[in-house]
């Protein structure tokens, strides 16, 4: 075993946190994603733990600038157990690190953006939205105050993984399926909510047929509340299912489709 002979410090915990904040996506690439961020935010690290211009500093830099992608709010657990391992190891750790962070950016970016990339910006984005358009400032603070939250999380977690090193991983294995799948439930859940309330479509449309006014928005209510609106999602997202269908191009059709139907006097 070749130790390291360096001890992170809190400096460095430091460190790693504002290059993981502000300077972990700057490099991202379709080749290999996330792994010159990756390798970027623990660099002065290995430096001090290889030395510069060593053969073990430029091993271990290949081995942290190959393909990495994982949750960008979850990204310093793996960094912190990589951390611990490199420490204690050194340069003998190459493989070890390599198949964890192949292993880990998996669950880690499912249960990460299921959370905090859907779930939170839905509930706290529409409350703050709702707000908004009443004219309350409360909801632009409340999400100020949930993403300052979350940035205090994702500054805690590296020094807290660290010091678990890889037990984290044996310990919370059994729990990240189960927590992913109930994330995702209440995600799709408050899309639900969403669509009945913050898609606003009506049908304008209103035939007149033997002198008699058909409302046909108040039928459809009368069906299922919320029916047009239902659609719309629906169709929106059969449209981005298909193969060269992207969310830009989607956008675009709504746009003209919403125009047209509202110069036409079907929707209002």
């Amino acid at each position: 075993m070749t130790n390291s002979k360096y001890k992170l410090t809190k400096e460095d915990f430091k460190q790693i946190n504002k290059r993981s904040l502000f300077g972990f996506q700057l490099g991202w690439n379709y080749e290999r994603m996330q792994g010159s961020g990756y390798l970027y935010t623990i660099l002065p690290q290995l430096r001090k733990m290889y030395g510069d211009d060593t053969p073990e500093l430029k091993e271990m830099m290949k081995t942290h600038a190959q393909f990495f992608n994982t949750s960008n709010f979850f990204n310093t657990v793996i960094t912190g157990i990589d951390m611990a391992i490199e420490e204690k190891e050194g340069i003998d750790a190459q493989d070890t690190v390599a198949g964890l962070k192949a292993g880990l950016m998996g669950p880690f970016a499912a249960i990460g953006d299921s959370i905090f990339g859907a779930l939170l910006p839905t509930i706290f984005g529409a409350l703050a939205a709702n707000m908004a358009i009443n004219g309350n400032p409360i909801g632009a603070i409340i999400w100020m105050v949930v993403n300052f939250g979350v940035m205090f999380f994702r500054w805690q977690q590296l020094e807290f993984a660290y010091k678990e090193g890889v037990e984290l991983v044996t310990t919370m294995q059994h729990r990240l399926s189960a927590l992913t799948d109930a994330a995702t439930m209440l995600g799709v859940f408050m899309v639900g909510a969403l669509v009945a309330t913050m898609v606003n479509v009506e049908i304008a449309w209103a035939p007149t047929i033997a002198g008699l006014t058909i409302d046909v928005q108040n039928n459809l209510d009368m069906i299922m509340p919320r029916l047009i609106p239902a659609l719309v999602v629906g169709a929106i997202y059969w449209l981005l299912g298909k193969e060269k269908m992207t969310s830009t191009k989607a956008i675009f059709i709504v746009l003209i489709v919403s125009i047209a139907l509202s110069a036409l006097g079907i929707v209002g």
